[in-house]
Parts: structure tokens; C-alpha cells; sequence
């Protein structure tokens, strides 16, 4: 399941017949389970700063699964390639929809992954965790070797993408995680996170109407306040594009398509917010955010999947998602999204968002 289902998600059937189970505690607010598997991949295979379980950064080694429908899991894929981390990180990709036992690899030959050769991230989990008691969730990283999972704390692995990986970056990649910057991206970054990349789920999940209208509040006083500070600078904190600018953007990217409407977060549309839809379509339409975005497995996993917030299972068409392609216009304030490095190169092949699944209907995304 994904990161936003392992807090909530009832599950029910049998282990062979799951179904998808519930969403929604009645009466209750929303709270995320964000205990994870926090094992460290660094450089030199040393122990976690609080004493995390490390292992080595090794080129081939690892398979990262990440499902384009989850935002989490989006996050990973915008670093990985931003960084140039392909050719050291493989890539598996679950399909948009799972039931209540995990993500399955439906959309690969047999519904088998054809590196780890599991049907199910589930299989991944219980290899390296027999009795595993938290949510399968994506995105996680697998230790090809013994097919076990190493971790799936998405937080720290965009982080450790930056940080301990470097050794296998492209030449020419963005320093996402600039050290002089990072009190300001983390303070940043908390308030994103509890605010708005949870935010939305508080409202979606909310068990009462007392709890819905707090979240509601709490979201749309956060994205007021990134109204404002995106009114007057291109990007979320400096002159480049940093971490806290692929966080914010999963969650932008998915906002019409989803939240608005799913999760009843619509007092506005992204694109009724001048600075907010322009910062958006400036990362969209840059290499390594838009051409990572699935408009149609983001919005056949929120809406087959959440079955009791949208019991018919019935995909919306809408919204029009042509203006992600539009100009923005941004450049007049300034900046230099990649900094002292460059733009990442053509989409890997076979891992190009299909045809017509992109911000324009029958054509390749990728810009």
C-alpha cells in the first residue's frame, strides 16, 4: 500500500483474496504512521548519525520501487534522475492500483518484476522482515542480492540520494541539498510536509467534520503562505531548485486532478493561484519533474483505490491539462534552476511516461 494507506487502511479477506479495505476512521482525524524501515545506505557503509543500520552505496546493487501514481515515491524518481543516479539505481514501477496486501508489478511481463522477480512489494518486505507488522508501502529500496527491503523512509532517501550517493552522480548535477541552505530548507520542508503533503490527506481522510474543517484551515493557510514567498522568488528557498522544491511539487502536480475535488480541498484550483500555478508549470516544464508525472495512473490510483471515499470506482476525464505547457513566465524573477550544473539528459529508455498519460493527451511527455 502507499505511504498515505498505513495509517488508516482496515485490512480485510483473505491472504490470498484481499480487498482494498477502508480509508476512514469515523469520527477521527487522520494521522500518518511515519515509523519506517530506517537502515542508511551512505557512502562508506557506516551507521546513521542516531545510529541507523548502515549499508554501502553500491552501483547496481539497489532497485528502487517507485510507483508513479504515489507522490512519495515521485519525489524519488524526480531526485534519481535529476541527479543522473540511473545507471547506479534501478528503476521497478508497480502499477497504479493495489489491493491490501501491496503494490503489485502488474504492469511488467507475467505481473512479475523482472529484476527482483516478486509479483508484490509485500514479498520484498517479508524476505528481509519475516513477521513485518507496518504498511507495504512504496517508495522502497530493495538489496538485489538477498531481495530484501533496506528501507522505505522517503524522506532520508531523497536526502541520502544527494548526500551519499555523490560519488555516482552525473557530471553537471544540481546540488539539491546545499549546506549552507539546509536549516532553511529543513524549516521549510516541515511545514510543507505537515501542512500541505499531509495536509491534503488530513482532509481527504477525515473521519468528522470538525476534524475536515481544521485540516481544511490548516492546508489553506500554508499554501496562502507559499503564495506569497512565490510571488516575489522563482523557487522555494535560494536561487536554485532544492529539495524543498521536488517536495512541494508532488503534491502540486496532483492538486486539480485530485485533491481538489477527491479530497474536498477546494476552496481554489492550482490554477486560480497566480504564483503557485506558475512556480508549478516552471518545474513541470523543466527535465526531471514533468516528465516523471502520470496524470492517468495518479488519478486511476486516488479513485479505484479510496473506495470508500469514491465507492463507484468511477475515473474522472477532467481536468484540461493543457495548460501545464503554457509559458510561465518566471524567469523575470531571476535565478538559475540548475545552478553551476545542467539539465539531465532524455528520459531512460523504458522509463518514458506513455504517450498521451502526460500534461498532453497523445503526446510523448518529456520536454
Amino acid at each position: 500500500m502507499s505511504q498515505e494507506t498505513q495509517a488508516t487502511q482496515q485490512t480485510t479477506g483473505t491472504p490470498d483474496h484481499s480487498t482494498r479495505g477502508a480509508y476512514v476512521t469515523g469520527g477521527a482525524e487522520f494521522t500518518r504512521d511515519t515509523n519506517y524501515i530506517e537502515d542508511r545506505i551512505t557512502r562508506d557503509g557506516r551507521a546513521g548519525d542516531n545510529g541507523e543500520p548502515g549499508w554501502r552505496a553500491e552501483a547496481g546493487r539497489y532497485r528502487l520501487i517507485a510507483a508513479r501514481a504515489c507522490p512519495w515515491a515521485n519525489r524519488t524518481v524526480i531526485v534519481r534522475r535529476l541527479l543522473g543516479l540511473e545507471d547506479a539505481i534501478s528503476l521497478g514501477q508497480p502499477g497504479p492500483t493495489h489491493d491490501a496486501r501491496s503494490w503489485t508489478f502488474d504492469l511488467d511481463p507475467g505481473g512479475v518484476d523482472p529484476v527482483l522477480g516478486v509479483e508484490r512489494i509485500q514479498e520484498s518486505y517479508f524476505r528481509r522482515f519475516p513477521d513485518y507488522p507496518r504498511g507495504i508501502t512504496v517508495p522502497a529500496i530493495v538489496d538485489i542480492p538477498s531481495g530484501g527491503v533496506v528501507t522505505n523512509n522517503f524522506p532520508q532517501i531523497t536526502l541520502d540520494f544527494s548526500t551519499e550517493w555523490a560519488a555516482f552522480h552525473r557530471a553537471g548535477a544540481p546540488d539539491l541539498y546545499p549546506e549552507a541552505l539546509r536549516e532553511e530548507i529543513d524549516a521549510v520542508n516541515k511545514r510543507v510536509f505537515t501542512e500541505v503533503n499531509n495536509g491534503v490527506y488530513r482532509c481527504g481522510f477525515a473521519g468528522s467534520q470538525d476534524a475536515y474543517d481544521a485540516a481544511y484551515d490548516r492546508l489553506w493557510t500554508a499554501l496562502d503562505w507559499l503564495e506569497e514567498r512565490l510571488t516575489s522568488q522563482r523557487f522555494l528557498v535560494g536561487e536554485t531548485i532544492t529539495e524543498a522544491d521536488v517536495r512541494l511539487f508532488t503534491t502540486l502536480a496532483r492538486f486539480d486532478p485530485v485533491y481538489h475535488g477527491h479530497f474536498k480541498c477546494n476552496r481554489q484550483k492550482l490554477t486560480e493561484m497566480p504564483a503557485l500555478w506558475g512556480y508549478a508549470r516552471d518545474l513541470f516544464q523543466t527535465p526531471g519533474f514533468g516528465d516523471t508525472i502520470d496524470f492517468v495512473q495518479i488519478k486511476q490510483h486516488y479513485y479505484i483505490v479510496h473506495e470508500d471515499i469514491n465507492p463507484t470506482g468511477i475515473v474522472p476525464q477532467g481536468p484540461d491539462l493543457a495548460g501545464w505547457l503554457e509559458p510561465h513566465g518566471r524567469e523575470v524573477l531571476g535565478g538559475r534552476p540548475f545552478g553551476e550544473g545542467t539539465p539531465p539528459g532524455p528520459v531512460r529508455p523504458g522509463e518514458e511516461v506513455a504517450a498521451g498519460y502526460g500534461a498532453v493527451a497523445g503526446r510523448e511527455s518529456g520536454f
